[in-house]
């Protein structure tokens, strides 16, 4: 027996009680609601348990349910910077037209903070769940048992398990092609690629697109203007200033998205270096400050509020019993302002 019930200030939850007998989250929560799915002795096992590690569902999710039955959780990455409210605002638009409520979790970028708002929303018993990868999630299997429990789910933005569950993505790819095609054509040679992890297919689509128009154009790729981190502000800022410290600096920018693109103005602001005329800037970003600064930053605009409401469109034709997986693109918007076209 492991430790957790010892601890009278850790709440015990399904998947504590799963983990404890080596069986799935759908197992213990169908087993403690007498399901005919599930064999008397394992829900004898599971009850007994769940007595003895002093399992409680949350009196805050039944009071959930009594009250307000048509819920839908959503996870966001970090909820502070504008895409991700908008799309917060986009699905909650779409909810309430057939009176579903909305309740948001912050991941802030961290797998087992992303894996303990799932748990509470399968607690508290939502109807569906909206999410977007942390960053640092590369272990799927807690949307896995989302699957396996029949809990209607979409992706949107950074997406995973595409043959299991429905998500609306931006057309990465392309927009990216086009952007760096842009600094092409307005006398840009030596571009450079500021991404977050790899393993995100979101980041994956941008610096696919970037390379593309990099081969199209004959330029060479210098691998080491290809720079994929943590999105963080410090690391991004820091990462900036050691490429424009080199010899053979980059002389444009595409930034992945609002934190490195913002990261990446400060560095070349704080180097004393000339927004285009020495390095040219374009950024995935539709924070609003992008037409404060100076110059005035060109992007690469999500159409977020869109993205929510397609998002919620597919999770309630899911909860309403259409189990199609769709795979939904909503396009991009590149913004030519004054940072991306040299002089």
């Amino acid at each position: 027996m492991n430790n957790i019930s010892n601890n009278p200030r850790r709440r015990t939850s399904l998947k504590d009680l799963a983990q404890e007998l080596g069986v799935s989250i759908a197992t213990v929560s169908r087993a403690l609601r007498s399901s005919p799915e599930i064999g008397i002795e394992m829900q004898q096992r599971v009850k007994a348990l769940a007595k003895k590690m002093n399992y409680r569902p949350n009196p805050f999710a039944q009071s959930l349910r009594r009250e307000a039955p048509k819920m839908i959780g959503v996870v966001v990455p970090n909820l502070v910077t504008h895409y991700y409210a908008a799309v917060l605002d986009g699905i909650e638009d779409e909810a309430s037209k057939v009176g579903y409520s909305i309740i948001n979790a912050n991941s802030h970028e961290d797998f087992g903070t992303e894996t303990r708002a799932v748990d509470n929303f399968i607690s508290m018993h939502v109807e569906g769940i909206v999410a977007c990868l942390a960053q640092s999630t590369t272990d799927y299997s807690h949307y896995m048992e989302i699957a396996e429990m029949g809990i209607p789910l979409v992706f949107f933005g950074r997406t995973c398990l595409p043959e299991q569950f429905s998500s609306v993505k931006a057309n990465d790819d392309e927009a990216a092609q086009e952007a760096t095609q842009h600094l092409i054509d307005t006398g840009s040679r030596r571009i450079a690629f500021m991404g977050g992890p790899n393993h995100l297919d979101m980041v994956r689509r941008r610096k696919h697109g970037y390379l593309e128009a990099l081969r199209e154009n004959r330029l060479p790729i210098d691998r080491e203007l290809v720079v994929c981190d943590k999105i963080d502000y410090q690391l991004a800022l820091d990462a900036t200033k050691r490429l424009l410290e080199r010899e053979d600096r980059p002389d444009a920018i595409l930034a992945f998205n609002d934190i490195i693109t913002f990261a990446a103005f400060s560095a070349i602001k704080e180097m004393k270096m000339r927004i285009p005329e020495d390095v040219a800037l374009i950024g995935f970003t539709e924070d609003p400050h992008a037409v404060y600064v100076t110059p005035r930053l060109s992007t690469i605009e999500d159409q977020s509020f869109l993205m929510g409401q397609t998002a919620c469109r597919l999770l309630l034709k899911n909860i309403g019993g259409d189990h199609t997986i769709y795979h939904e693109i909503v396009p991009q918007k590149v913004v030519i302002r004054d940072t991306s076209a040299k002089k």
